[in-house]
């Protein structure tokens, strides 16, 4: 498979758990992991879990922030089994692999799998387009975590190699992440001037907002349609001041 997908491991504690993710991840075709804050890495074990993967240890990324590891993607899936206060769309591994193999091919996407004992925290949902639900049992739905990558990257070569999903061009490429969070910090800018939005107790304003444009999924022409709009009234407010000043 030749697809530009990343599978992103936040604050991994053990590093045996990163060799079975990337022996998962070259039993099913994927070749690119990206560690953000791993504990211990390198490490032995970590080889020793991989198993004949050790490739993919060799030639994976490691960053200190979640934003480096995802600024060239256009869909972000952050895996999480715990309910939240404010609602993501949740999507199940075939329906991700769709939304995949339909809208972003083109484009990086990024699985992103949190730390062992906690999960995705809500601020590294904030870069998060869905969640990704695996059904299990709910008498026992403890996963670890080269299993659950291993079932996303299952379903993934499944529609791929068994050809179930057409590939095809979808026209203009999604916004990445970078140009969605350099819209983001453009358009809270406007709110806090506007005094819409108090940075002093902003509740989840922003978070909301996220929300709302990742359910849009807006492609890289309308995200420049939206700077265009802030930066028109930029340049009112200017006009506006410069009026005041000759009178």
């Amino acid at each position: 498979m030749n697809l530009k997908i990343k599978i992103i491991l936040i604050e991994t504690s053990h590093p045996g758990n990163i060799g079975a993710v990337a022996r998962a991840m070259k039993n099913m075709g994927l070749y690119e992991l990206v560690l953000v804050n791993p504990v211990c890495f390198p490490h032995e074990d970590a080889v020793s879990r991989a198993s004949g993967a050790e490739d993919i240890l060799e030639s994976a990324t490691v960053v200190s922030t979640l934003v480096e590891a995802i600024e060239d993607c256009s869909l972000v899936v952050g895996a999480s089994a715990r309910s939240r206060s404010i609602n993501w769309p949740s999507v199940e591994p075939r329906q991700c692999v769709e939304k995949i193999l339909t809208d972003h091919k083109d484009n990086y996407t990024a699985i992103v799998f949190g730390p062992e004992k906690s999960g995705l925290k809500n601020e590294s949902l904030d870069h998060c387009n869905y969640l990704l639900s695996i059904p299990t049992n709910p008498d026992f739905s403890s996963l670890n975590l080269a299993m659950a990558v291993q079932i996303f990257c299952y379903e993934l070569r499944m529609q791929v190699v068994g050809g179930e999903i057409p590939i095809f061009d979808s026209g203009t490429p999604s916004a990445t992440v970078n140009e969605m969070e350099n819209f983001y910090v453009h358009l809270e800018s406007h709110l806090i001037k506007n005094e819409f939005l108090n940075p002093d107790e902003p509740r989840h304003l922003m978070r909301r907002i996220r929300r709302l444009f990742m359910k849009a999924s807006p492609d890289q022409n309308e995200v420049n349609i939206l700077r265009g709009i802030l930066s028109s009234f930029e340049s009112d407010q200017r006009k506006e001041l410069k009026n005041e000043k000759n009178d």
